[in-house]
């Protein structure tokens, strides 16, 4: 089963999606699965007015919705309403307006995985051998034409895809959270 993904084709929603405070309550609600305004507020430092609108806006645009258990009347509580979201940057990137939001969405996700190699590589140390030698950290410089790009990236997130399936209960004590990424794109110079 794939995973379940929003795709975004218009610039509004992806303007709605870049906005950096959204783009974490949305990866909080992910992550760690449903939450109040107020609490996620608590954990970003924020206030839940800033978080209870910037939640409205994100289901404005589909992100997030209504969790089927709500905690009171006096409070709602939010889920994600995908696992993950996709765009095609061809689609944006022939305008300005386009091409900012584009480079805002850049900047968040390259420091956001920065901020996660450089955890990682320091945590090394307090992790188990098992794990240590589990994790994978690599690149490969291939010859590729486009259409061998988009067969290797399809092939590369129906292996997700199935990992994701079977993902292992929050309750197993052998069970961590696993961060992969997927990058594949083409250069003209491989700086080394």
């Amino acid at each position: 089963m794939p995973l379940n993904r929003k795709q975004v084709e218009d610039l509004e929603t992806l303007r709605a999606f870049v906005h950096p405070l959204r783009n974490r309550l949305l990866g909080a609600l992910r992550i760690d699965g449903p939450a109040t305004a107020s609490e996620l507020a608590r954990r970003f430092g924020e206030s839940s007015g800033a978080t209870s609108y910037h939640l409205r806006q994100l289901a404005r645009y589909g992100f997030v919705e209504d969790d089927g258990e709500q905690p009171s009347r006096r409070e709602r509580r939010w889920r994600a309403s995908h696992e993950l979201t996709s765009w095609d940057t061809a689609d944006f990137v022939g305008e300005p307006a386009g091409r900012s939001a584009l480079r805002v969405l850049a900047r968040q996700r390259v420091g956001w995985i920065v901020d996660q190699l450089q955890r990682w590589y320091a945590e090394q140390k307090d992790w188990p051998r098992s794990w240590i030698s589990a994790a994978q950290d690599s690149d490969l410089v291939l010859r590729l034409r486009p259409e061998d790009l988009a067969a290797l990236g399809g092939q590369m997130w129906e292996l997700v895809s199935r990992y994701a399936d079977q993902q292992r209960s929050p309750d197993d004590p052998e069970a961590e959270r696993v961060v992969v990424y997927l990058h594949a794109f083409p250069t003209k110079n491989v700086v080394l």
